[in-house]
């Protein structure tokens, strides 16, 4: 070869090496990594520029011949020697290591590889490290380890949650298929998972909510929504119903799990049956509100409507509840008082009610209308609290505009009837005309002022209208008490006709004659009424004033309840003067019929003069002015009651009263009633009190005629008045005395009864102080010519007829009778016969004179027929009392048909008690016969 092509060689070689020294040098200033030359003891002897700014160095020189080793931490330092003597033996080795920058200490994660540097014989003669920061990558990977053990722990939480939920939750594909449930969904339907894995979520929903739920899921599925919830009933594995609320997504899938459905499902049964029966509250709640006829409301405490009832909106006079809802109600319808000056809200009982916690019940105050206008209420605000804390009020009002109109009207009712009573109280006593007109006028002035009050009345004789009187302050010189004036001619005249409260302005109008006469005295107004009693009018009230229209409607209606009063007081002033009228007549007839008394019943009355009817009279005339007991002993008819009175009116208890008790004539059962009285209700038929024959005497006497007859138990009380005066009445423990005279009489023996257990011998001897004999007729024969000239006199005057004197036939037939009924039987024969009687001389009839029937069968005696003869006397020549007290009755039965009772009955004629004859007819075995006529 040539030298110039050696040269040339040469030269190429050179250039060529400069040019990979050059590469060299430009790949390692691209390189980011740090790139080291260590010798084989690793030690540092080069490093790149790249290196140098990776650990922050800014002059190699310290760091050369340094050992590389030692710049590694802890373990890592192992791992970099062990890397350096694998390199020395031709190795190349790599491991991540960690040590910290040299100037700035900051820590770094390093990727190593060492390999070694060989020489041409393929010898290790240095060693290459190449280190890369890792920093970032070993933090990724630690955080993807930590990553990867979150979701290790988030599975396993997920995993818990899942199977311990409160609520349902599951798990299906986009099919709606169940891929996977937990327990409590497995449970809310009823079946397991297995079972669930065999459905889709449409095939247990109820056949009204699957399509809802179908579009709802297909809008999830394209994207549309997000998740969705739904409210749909479940159908049971048992065929029974459950409410769910359903929260569904779509959980994106992963590169190990396709895309799939979460749904959590709530059990709602509970709360739907609650809210349906709170709907159903609501609907009673609200059903109540609009069917209430009170206003109801409800506002919270700064006074916003809540909630309003029809009648509310009705009331306050507004169209439609939205005019009142969120609206201030203090502002709308309580902003004013009645009196229309403001009612600040501050002052409102319903707010004042919220502050102080406490509800309210006014009836004092006025709601106002949206027209403008207002109405008294009654109004009751009750809180709704909770928690301590008052959340509103409800308010219920009415409208009490009748009541408080009825409340008025009562009021002024009231008014006028304190004034009615008040004049009625003022005039009842005023029995003459011109004391009751003075208090008419009195009594009415403070009411309806007037210048002049008058009365008239109607006569109606003279069909004119009489001016009862007149009073007030103006006087008239026409207008008179006494002026009659005739009716057609005077307002007073209509008034009466009509019956009608007449007002007249007078002057505006003068229709009748009067009304003229009154404007010309000056007077302007008039108001008269009707005085009407029961229906009928019988006069006026009117009054009169200088005033122009003085009397308003009331007050013709005040009048008009006056006016029934006034005509009330006027029939008591006719009634007062005809009751004086007849009162002064009365006196006149009370003193003569004090005399006819007196000549009646006392001795005037007892007639004749034979010894034994004087002993007698002796004896009455002794006892009469004593308190003594008197037991008057006579057959029946001798006057033993006529001597009972003279022994009265002769005695200090004349002018108190004398009661008689017949006691054979009451029944066994009531006598003790009759005698003592009874309260209400001491036995049956006792309706009301009654007062007993002794309290009835009381001050005077009690005169008790048959006392034989008093049963045994009554003699014992009667026993205790006559020791104690003092009794109790029948059904009463109350003690009442009594200051009574007892006369008795019998016709019995009593001594005799004593004698058989029929009458207490203590009764007896307390009766018996003074005992009287009362003679009969037949022992004083002498006195029946008198006896028969006072009968005569007597029943002449009666029965208007004249009868002079009595034939000698007649009187000697009167003689000759035994008289057995004594002068009560002689009385009656008299009375007959003056009936019968045709001419001034009284001829007695056979058939008048009763004759004695003689003794038949004591069980079958009948009334003798007309024209029946006498039986036969007794041997001895005169009949027993016996036989004549039965021929009596007999003869009495006979002349009444025999009929007993009545005013024609045999009881009558004889002047006896139906039941004391019944009592004698038994006794003597006298028994009517089966044809009788009742």
């Amino acid at each position: 070869m040539a030298p110039s092509e050696a040269m040339t060689e040469r030269r190429k070689a050179e250039l060529a090496l400069r040019s990979a020294e050059e590469f060299q040098r430009r790949l390692l200033a691209c390189t980011q990594d740090c790139v080291k030359v260590l010798d084989l003891e690793g030690r540092l002897l080069w490093m790149n520029e790249a290196g140098m700014q990776a650990l922050a160095i800014c002059d190699l020189a310290p760091f050369v011949n340094c050992s590389w080793i030692q710049s590694w931490e802890g373990e890592h330092a192992k791992v970099a020697q062990d890397a350096v003597e694998a390199a020395s033996k031709g190795a190349t080795t790599r491991f991540t290591g960690y040590f910290a920058t040299t100037t700035t200490k900051q820590p770094k994660w390093w990727d190593v590889v060492v390999g070694p540097i060989c020489n041409a014989a393929g010898q290790p003669e240095g060693l290459l490290a190449v280190s890369r920061d890792a920093t970032e990558h070993k933090l990724n990977e630690e955080a993807l380890q930590e990553a990867h053990l979150q979701v290790a722990r988030s599975e396993e939480r997920w995993r818990s949650v899942f199977e311990n939920s409160a609520i349902g939750v599951a798990l299906t594909d986009l099919n709606g298929r169940f891929q996977a449930t937990n327990p409590v969904y497995q449970k809310m339907v009823g079946y397991s998972e297995e079972e669930l894995r065999a459905l889709t979520f449409v095939d247990i929903t109820h056949p009204d909510y699957r399509e809802a739920n179908r579009a709802l899921a297909a809008e999830l599925l394209e994207g549309q929504r997000q998740q969705f919830q739904i409210e749909k009933q479940y159908r049971r594995k048992d065929g029974g119903l459950i409410w769910v609320r359903n929260n569904v997504s779509l959980v994106p899938g992963t590169e190990s799990r396709p895309r799939f459905i979460m749904a959590l499902s709530e059990d709602i049964t509970e709360r739907i049956r609650a809210e349906e029966a709170v709907h159903r509250s609501e609907e009673r709640f609200r059903l109540i509100l609009d069917s209430a006829a009170e206003g109801i409301f409800g506002c919270d405490p700064e006074g916003t409507c809540l909630f309003c009832n029809p009648a509310a909106v009705r009331l306050l006079g507004y169209d439609d509840p939205s005019e009142l809802l969120g609206k201030n109600m203090h502002a709308l319808e309580h902003h004013s008082r009645a009196d229309g000056t403001p009612y600040p809200i501050e002052e409102c009982p319903i707010y004042l009610g919220f502050k102080t916690g406490q509800g309210v019940h006014r009836d004092d105050e006025v709601y106002w209308r949206k027209d403008g206008t207002c109405f008294p209420v009654e109004f009751w605000s009750h809180l709704v609290r909770r928690d301590n804390s008052t959340l509103s009020a409800v308010i219920t009002f009415v409208d009490i505009t009748e009541r408080k109109q009825a409340e008025e009207a009562l009021r002024k009712s009231e008014r006028l009837k304190r004034s009615i009573l008040e004049i009625n109280n003022a005039i009842i006593t005023n029995l003459t005309k011109d004391a009751l007109l003075r208090s008419i006028s009195a009594a009415l002035q403070p009411c309806v002022p007037f210048d002049r009050c008058a009365v008239t009345l109607y006569a109606p004789e003279t069909d004119t209208i009489h001016f009862l009187a007149v009073a007030g302050a103006l006087r008239s010189d026409y207008f008179q008490p006494g002026l009659e004036v005739d009716r057609t001619e005077t307002s007073a005249g209509w008034v009466f006709d009509h019956q009608q409260p007449l007002r007249r302005n007078l002057d505006e109008e003068q229709q009748f004659a009067n009304e003229r006469r009154l404007f010309e005295e000056g007077l302007r107004s008039l108001c008269a009424v009707p005085l009407v009693l029961r229906g009928k009018s019988i006069g006026t009230l009117s009054v009169v004033s200088r005033e122009k229209n003085a009397y308003s409607e009331e007050d013709a209606q005040f009048l008009q309840e006056v006016a029934i009063q006034v005509a009330l007081a006027i029939e008591n002033m006719k009634f007062y003067e005809e009751i004086a009228a007849l009162k002064a007549r009365l006196e006149k007839e009370n003193i003569y019929l004090r005399e006819e008394i007196r000549t009646e019943h006392n001795f005037e009355e007892i007639v004749g003069n034979s010894p034994a009817l004087l002993a007698v009279l002796r004896a009455v005339e002794q006892v009469a002015p004593t308190d003594s007991t008197a037991l008057i002993y006579g057959e029946t008819g001798t006057g033993k009651e006529l001597i009972a009175r003279a022994i009265h009116n002769r005695s200090a208890r004349k002018d108190r009263t004398l009661v008689s008790v017949n006691c054979s004539a009451m029944s066994a059962g009531l006598v003790e009633s009759e005698l003592f009285g009874h309260v209400k209700g001491a036995f049956t038929g006792a309706i009301e009190q009654r007062i007993g024959r002794f309290e009835l005497a009381h001050g005077g006497t009690v005169f008790l005629d048959e006392i034989g007859e008093l049963p045994l138990e009554t003699q014992v009380k009667l026993l205790r008045v006559l020791q104690e005066h003092e009794f109790e009445p029948v059904g009463s423990s109350r003690t009442q005395r009594v200051d009574v005279r007892v006369i008795a009489a019998t016709n019995r023996n009593l001594r005799e009864m004593v004698e058989a257990g029929r009458f207490r011998s203590d009764l007896f001897y307390r009766l018996n102080v003074f005992p009287l004999q009362l003679p009969p007729l037949r022992e004083r024969r002498a006195d029946i010519p008198q006896l028969v000239a006072l009968c005569v006199s007597r029943f002449a005057r009666r029965f208007g007829k004249k009868v002079e004197g009595v034939s000698q036939e007649t009187m000697a037939r009167l003689m000759s009778y035994p008289w057995p009924g004594n002068i009560r039987e002689l009385q009656n024969v008299m009375e007959r016969a003056i009936v019968l009687s045709t001419g001034p001389t009284l001829r007695l009839d056979k058939d008048l004179v009763p004759v004695v029937v003689s003794e038949g069968s004591p069980e079958t005696y009948e009334i003798p027929a007309p024209g029946a003869r006498p039986a036969p006397a007794s041997p001895f020549g005169l009949p027993t009392l016996e036989e004549v007290e039965r021929s009596h009755i007999l003869a009495a039965l006979q002349q009444a048909v025999g009929v007993v009772d009545g005013p024609k009955g045999a009881a009558k004629i004889l002047d006896l008690h139906p039941n004391t004859l019944r009592h004698r007819m038994n006794k003597l075995g006298i028994k009517r016969s089966a044809h009788r006529r009742s």
